[in-house]
């Protein structure tokens, strides 16, 4: 079982291109904010700067978040923390219903969403988890099906795309955050 979080800072590099992510996650208000600033690189070459926030309750479910381009596009929405979300402005986005994490491209911090969440004993597989997914490329997100297996408790998963397209196995440190991606991140 991961220990509770007071603060936290990660950085993680890309492991083809430029770029760096510098995060930090701290306990506020009975719940954790998560901020973080990610430079990196879209194919081909072209150059990003994106600063998201996550606000969780005190389970890790997200509440909600927000992702800002340094060129000015934006994404916002908020959970009630069981799978309903909301944009920015209010409106309900019934093609989300079920999500109750969320997955950012160009960050391997979402995976500690469901890791921390779910605590999976040795050997369990989580059901078929369903993700609010933002590209860093067009901001329009989509759901996306994902499974955790957990390979050694609070040490090692496995995460798999549910059409079979990617996995990997990513070692999490104590708190249950990534210290390597296999051909995407490694932990400074």
């Amino acid at each position: 079982m991961f220990p509770p979080l007071t603060l936290k800072t990660v950085r993680w590099r890309p492991l083809e291109g430029e770029g760096l992510e510098h995060l930090t996650v701290r306990a506020i208000d009975g719940g954790i904010r998560v901020e973080s600033a990610v430079i990196g690189e879209r194919e081909p070459s072209i150059p990003y700067g994106v600063h998201y926030r996550v606000d969780l309750d005190a389970a890790w479910h997200v509440r909600s978040f927000l992702v800002e381009v340094t060129t000015g596009q934006r994404i916002a929405m908020t959970s009630d923390g069981q799978g309903h979300w909301r944009s920015e402005d209010g409106t309900p986005l019934p093609a989300f219903d079920g999500c109750i994490d969320i997955d950012l491209a160009g960050s391997p911090f979402t995976n500690t969403l469901p890791i921390r969440r779910l605590n999976l004993a040795k050997g369990e597989k989580s059901p078929l988890l369903t993700m609010v997914y933002v590209p860093f490329d067009t901001f329009e997100p989509f759901p996306d099906g994902q499974f955790y297996t957990c390979l050694a408790a609070d040490a090692r998963y496995l995460f798999e795309e549910e059409d079979g397209t990617f996995t990997a196995e990513l070692p999490v440190d104590a708190d249950g955050f990534v210290t390597d991606y296999p051909t995407l991140f490694a932990r400074l």
